[in-house]
């Protein structure tokens, strides 16, 4: 498998899907913990709007990245298996 591989199963909408579930939450969670007071005061700089999308990117990626290597995991044993 190469890196084609990784790029194919990544965007496949099964593992986007899930990602972007993932990030929803965990990210949402995040941003509550670390950015709740000025979340609700209205109180944002544009500093924190870029860490709050980058506390929704670090889950999604993650996701992505343990979604796709259980995937090739997978495909190896079967084809393990097969020969």
């Amino acid at each position: 498998m190469n890196q084609n591989s990784f790029i194919l199963f990544a965007f496949s909408r099964k593992v986007m899907s899930r990602a972007f579930n993932v990030a929803l939450l965990v990210g949402t969670i995040l941003a509550l913990i670390n950015h709740g007071e000025k979340i609700l005061s209205l109180t944002l700089s544009n500093e924190d709007f870029v860490k709050i999308v980058l506390t929704y990117l670090v889950p999604y990626g993650v996701s992505t990245w343990s979604a796709v290597q259980a995937i090739r995991s997978t495909v190896v044993q079967k084809t393990n298996q097969e020969n």
